[in-house]
């Protein structure tokens, strides 16, 4: 920038040289936002769901071995009538419970999840490992860490919202490539 003087003086306004000439709106959307334009973005619904004391409302998706596509976490979004604890587990053992289907988020999509997910209220068994630990008060609450934990063929994570006499839900969505 020849012959121009970097610094302002105070009897003069601001100084400003544009350099983007760039004037269309800008648009700027996070990579779940193009997942699911593209029909890649899923999500599951515990609904609301009472868990008695000493148990807890576990959501598990699990990524089939040789499945050929990656889980990339989005969000976990819902609400809890008590104080209680959100615990997003690797791995870990589910037992009983129901199974459920991913939807895809771009309605009319013929677009569908490799993954299998169940909801169980209880306990969590087998070897889980904690990645995130979040304590929570009555209301609702929303998670977003979008595509910071990826869950490749074979693994599954695991949500969790208690221990404790409560109403809860668990709303998780995620896009998988």
């Amino acid at each position: 920038m020849t012959n121009y003087n970097v610094f302002n003086s105070s009897d003069r306004p601001l100084y400003t040289q544009q350099m983007n000439t760039y004037v269309s709106p800008g648009v700027e959307a996070t990579p779940d936002a193009g997942a699911a334009a593209a029909g890649r973005l899923f999500s599951l619904t515990s609904g609301n769901v009472s868990v008695g004391a000493g148990s807890s409302l576990l959501l598990q998706v699990v990524n089939p071995a040789a499945s050929g596509r990656r889980l990339y976490f989005s969000q976990v979004i819902g609400g809890t009538t008590a104080a209680a604890s959100l615990i997003l587990y690797r791995g870990g053992t589910l037992t009983g419970g129901s199974v459920l289907t991913p939807i895809n988020n771009l309605f009319g999509s013929s677009i569908t999840s490799v993954m299998t997910a169940q909801q169980v209220t209880g306990s969590i068994t087998g070897s889980p490992v904690t990645l995130i630990s979040i304590p929570l008060t009555a209301g609702a609450y929303s998670t977003r860490l979008p595509g910071t934990i990826i869950v490749p063929s074979g693994q599954s994570m695991t949500l969790s919202l208690g221990t404790g006499a409560l109403t809860g839900s668990l709303n998780v969505s995620w896009w998988e490539f």
